[in-house]
């Protein structure tokens, strides 16, 4: 790995998501990279606060109404742009989801941590809430703090290093396109590939579940409305 890209897909939800960009721009990075943000057709109230970020802060702000019409969710379309970029500048591939605030450390921790871990394919960190205590979706970790441990199953894209080796040899392209995410599909398939998936407990994350997605609160609220929505509506397709 040459380099670190960081990505933050974002549809709305702007308050959660400029602190998002504000804590990946104050990491401590000593590794050359690039962050860009890719705006899923919010309004256009937000998307002069996502210019106007851009132009304060510094990160390269990519609109994607300006790339398709495809309605939101365009997350495919996201992860097989950011993959095309990575591996041309051989380059770590690193999620942030909209929803999270990493650390100082978490960045770079990540990038180190890929580079330390053997046929390593993803390198994700876990997600913890306001007081520390690791939340969903990684409350399989529990027990399991402040250790790096190899994922049988799949880890979740809320804070995920994707190595070169791994975008190299799986090509997005392949992807379900009826599907809205990804990160099951692709943790599954780096398995497939003998690669391994690795969590890191010691490297944690906050998370505020679904704050991008404010409907998804429905699952812990009002479940019966929430998966009537799923499969009347054809939402959240994993």
């Amino acid at each position: 790995m040459k380099q670190l890209h960081i990505l933050t897909p974002v549809k709305d939800s702007i308050d959660l998501t400029l602190e998002t960009i504000h804590a990946v721009m104050e990491s401590d990075i000593t590794v050359p990279h690039r962050y860009t943000v890719y705006n899923d057709f919010s309004t256009a109230e937000n998307t002069a606060r996502l210019q106007e970020a851009s132009s304060q802060l510094g990160f390269r702000l990519v609109n994607l109404a300006d790339v398709t019409d495809h309605p939101s969710p365009n997350y495919l379309l996201v992860l097989q742009m950011a993959q095309r970029e990575a591996i041309e500048a051989d380059a770590a591939l690193l999620i942030v989801e909209s929803d999270v605030v990493v650390k100082k450390n978490t960045l770079q921790g990540l990038y180190d941590g890929a580079l330390e871990k053997e046929k390593c394919a993803i390198a994700a960190a876990v997600t913890v809430d306001a007081t520390g205590t690791i939340n969903y979706p990684y409350l399989h970790a529990k027990g399991k703090e402040g250790t790096v441990y190899a994922e049988k199953k799949h880890c979740s894209f809320c804070c995920s290093l994707l190595t070169p080796d791994f975008l190299r040899a799986f090509d997005f392209q392949r992807l379900d396109a009826g599907k809205n995410w990804f990160d099951v599909t692709i943790s599954h398939e780096a398995l497939t590939l003998g690669f391994c998936n690795y969590v890191f407990a010691n490297l944690p994350v906050w998370h505020r579940p679904h704050g991008s997605r404010p409907w998804k609160q429905l699952k812990y609220k009002n479940p019966l409305k929430y998966y009537w929505l799923k499969y009347t509506k054809g939402l959240d397709k994993i």
